[in-house]
């Protein structure tokens, strides 16, 4: 399946931000990549190249290709609401971004892998789709066979972030997924006002 496997560092050091975690290369080199380095003369940035910047921001973090991406803009647009608000929230509805926020891996690519090799359930189903939508009161649970995995239990002994969307049963390993989360309580830096203007153009 297509995805993005190129160099993650020089991704972040682009936009400026630790979108793939914590990042040395971008702590050591918080400038744009280049052969010029920071001395470079860069031009003003043109409003659609602001635009532009914001939506491939938010295609990198939540790790979609252009086409998945264009396609989930149009989904949202066709719901009642703020297109915006409601773009983020259906990325946040994806199955390797719930995987991801539940803790089950530090990472979206770790997610998606878990994911594909098929140790995640989805209302005691195997769903190997990580782009699956998951809809409010739906269990995310970790395989019977899946929960010894070192990795998935070393990822959870290190859970610290807590979203109040999320419900989360340590015992069964298993989450719930409460409700599409708002605007404020989605902590990504992505201001999608500007992506909605870019293909509303």
């Amino acid at each position: 399946m297509a995805r993005y496997r190129g160099p993650k560092s020089k991704i972040a050091r682009k936009f400026k931000e630790a979108i793939y975690g914590s990042d040395k290369y971008l702590e050591k080199k918080n400038y744009p990549p280049g052969q010029h380095g920071p001395n470079k003369r860069r031009s003003k940035v043109s409003e659609y190249g602001v635009q532009l910047i914001e939506k491939q921001k938010a295609k990198y973090t939540y790790g979609l290709l252009e086409r998945q991406f264009a396609n989930l803009f149009e989904r949202a647009s066709r719901k009642k609401g703020k297109t915006g608000e409601i773009l983020l929230q259906l990325l946040e509805a994806r199955l390797d971004n719930v995987a991801f926020r539940l803790g089950l891996s530090p990472s979206r690519d770790g997610a998606r892998q878990l994911v594909l090799h098929k140790h995640i359930l989805v209302n005691d189903e195997v769903v190997n789709i990580p782009s699956y939508s998951v809809k409010p009161g739906d269990i995310i649970s970790v395989r019977e066979k899946s929960k010894s995995l070192i990795v998935i239990k070393d990822s959870l002994a290190g859970r610290a972030n807590k979203f109040n969307w999320l419900e989360w049963d340590t015992t069964a390993m298993a989450g719930k997924f409460m409700q599409y989360p708002d605007r404020e309580s989605i902590p990504e830096n992505i201001k999608e006002q500007l992506i909605v203007e870019l293909y509303s153009k």
